[in-house]
């Protein structure tokens, strides 16, 4: 219950002072935008995630502070479900994803929509993290 409340007061903080939104950071890639790991999604796990998947014992399995969220997401199984979190190339596979959009449940997923007690991430982050696990979830 006090991991809870601790999460909630940092979601709340963060609620307050307003949901983080992702740059999309530029590289020419064959005239595409590449979609940066670490200075677009890394930037939103931490400000919207790690506060309550932090050392890895939490509901998931995860550890999405910086220096662990690539390693602890990418082609890693769910715990609940097996699926694969993120499967770079293929955003419609990633449970990860599912879980951001809502849509879990319907992929046989078990649980809420994350973040957990917040408002749904903006549109435009979502589309942001999608993109980065189309191009095929580098370490960037």
């Amino acid at each position: 219950m006090k991991r809870l409340a601790a999460c909630l007061s940092v979601s709340w903080s963060a609620m307050v002072i307003g949901i983080v939104q992702a740059e999309p950071v530029a590289t020419a890639k064959e005239g595409k935008t590449v979609v940066s790991f670490a200075q677009t999604v890394v930037p939103v796990l931490r400000t919207q995630c790690a506060t309550c998947h932090m050392t890895g014992s939490e509901p998931g399995n995860m550890k999405l502070y910086p220096s662990a969220a690539y390693d602890s997401i990418v082609g890693v199984e769910s715990v609940t479900t097996g699926a694969t979190l993120v499967t770079p190339g293929e955003p419609e596979s990633s449970y990860l994803l599912h879980k951001i959009k809502g849509t879990h449940l319907e992929q046989g997923g078990t649980g809420a929509r994350m973040p957990f007690a917040q408002r749904p991430l903006p549109e435009d982050v979502v589309i942001q993290i999608e993109q980065w696990i189309a191009q095929g979830a580098l370490d960037n």
